[in-house]
Parts: C-alpha cells; sequence; structure tokens
C-alpha cells in the first residue's frame, strides 16, 4: 500500500463530531502505552502525525487520520489506564460503544497488545466484544525489538491462548521501532480494504 497522503482530520467524543464523509474505516484499540501511536506513525510514514507522549491514558478523543482520501484509520482512547479516574474511564467506554454501534462503514479493528506481557483482563475484554459484535479483528502484537526473537513463539502462543485465538501465527508481530512486520501490516490492510493485490 503506498501512502500518498494522510492527514489529521478531527478528533471527536460523540457521533456529532465523527467525519461526514461514508468512505471506510479500519480502527485502532489498545491499552494505554502499548503503542497505538508510534505504530500509526510507523505505517503512514510520518514522524510526528500521530502524537505520541509518556503519559499513559493521552488519547481521550477518537482521533481520524485521511488516509489517500480513501479511508480512514480511526485512533481510540486507550484503555486499562489505573491512574485515570473512574468517571473518565466510564466516559470512554460509552464512547466507543456509541462508535462501535453507529459505525456501519467500520470494516475492522486492529487490537494491539505487547508482546513483553499477556494480556490485560481489559485486553480479553476488548477481543470477547468485538468478537461478539461479529467485527472482524487483526490482532498485532507491539516492542518485539525488545524480546528475543527466538522468544516470539513462546509469548506469542501466550497472547493467543489468552486471548482465544486458535492460531498464534495470526498475530503478527510489530516493531514501529525496526519496522518489522510493517509490509504486513499494510499488506493486511489492503485485504480488509478489499482492494486487489
Amino acid at each position: 500500500m503506498l501512502i500518498r497522503k494522510a492527514e489529521y482530520v478531527a478528533s471527536a467524543v460523540n457521533p456529532a463530531q465523527y467525519p461526514v464523509e461514508n468512505i471506510p474505516e479500519i480502527a485502532l484499540a489498545g491499552r494505554s502505552n502499548v503503542g497505538k501511536s508510534s505504530l500509526i506513525n510507523r505505517f503512514l510514514g510520518r514522524r510526528n502525525l500521530a502524537r505520541t507522549g509518556g503519559t499513559p491514558g493521552k488519547t481521550q478523543t477518537l482521533n481520524f487520520y485521511r488516509i489517500n482520501e480513501e479511508w480512514f484509520f480511526v485512533d481510540l482512547p486507550g484503555y486499562g489506564y489505573a491512574k485515570v479516574a473512574k468517571e473518565i474511564k466510564a466516559r470512554w467506554g460509552k464512547m466507543m460503544a456509541e462508535y462501535f454501534g453507529r459505525r456501519k462503514n467500520l470494516l475492522a479493528v486492529i487490537q494491539i497488545v505487547d508482546l513483553r506481557h499477556e494480556p490485560s483482563q481489559e485486553d480479553r475484554e476488548m477481543q470477547s466484544w468485538l468478537r461478539h459484535q461479529e467485527i472482524p479483528t487483526l490482532i498485532v502484537a507491539t516492542k518485539v525489538d525488545k524480546v528475543a526473537r527466538g522468544k516470539w513463539p513462546k509469548n506469542l502462543k501466550i497472547i493467543a491462548q489468552s486471548l482465544n485465538i486458535d492460531d498464534w501465527q495470526l498475530i503478527l508481530p510489530f516493531s514501529a521501532e525496526t519496522g518489522i512486520g510493517n509490509a504486513e501490516l499494510h499488506e493486511a490492510m489492503e485485504q480488509i480494504l478489499g482492494w486487489p493485490e
């Protein structure tokens, strides 16, 4: 997939603020501090389009990025950060439920997990909820550059078992630092969008 143009379009907290274009969307979900913004920047070949920060829980809106004038990448609020107040967590949950329930042009969700850690309760709940809603999901395990390659299969099997995924090889290893998995993620996006080879 050639990224000719990528632009930030909107941040939304309710449906009235969603972009009005009826073009396909692929959403990105994951725990706070799992590397969603870094993945977006690496995927798009942009250094700072998605803002990265040292403060987990910073993304509190749905951020829409228009790609090639053809589809949206939607960065969802990170979940599972303990220091965020309960009322904010509740607001995020309502925001995501509204988005998933109303967005008819949502094709799939990329769920991000950290290769170094077993998925959290929130990760498991998200995967279970997406499955219940019958939303196609691709699991991407980030930060693989921080784990010896020989240990990847063991860690990926733990993630697969935790998230009830039949085949651990369906999980895509990814590193925003080194670019591992970026070409494979581009291919996966093309398949989701239904583009010809």
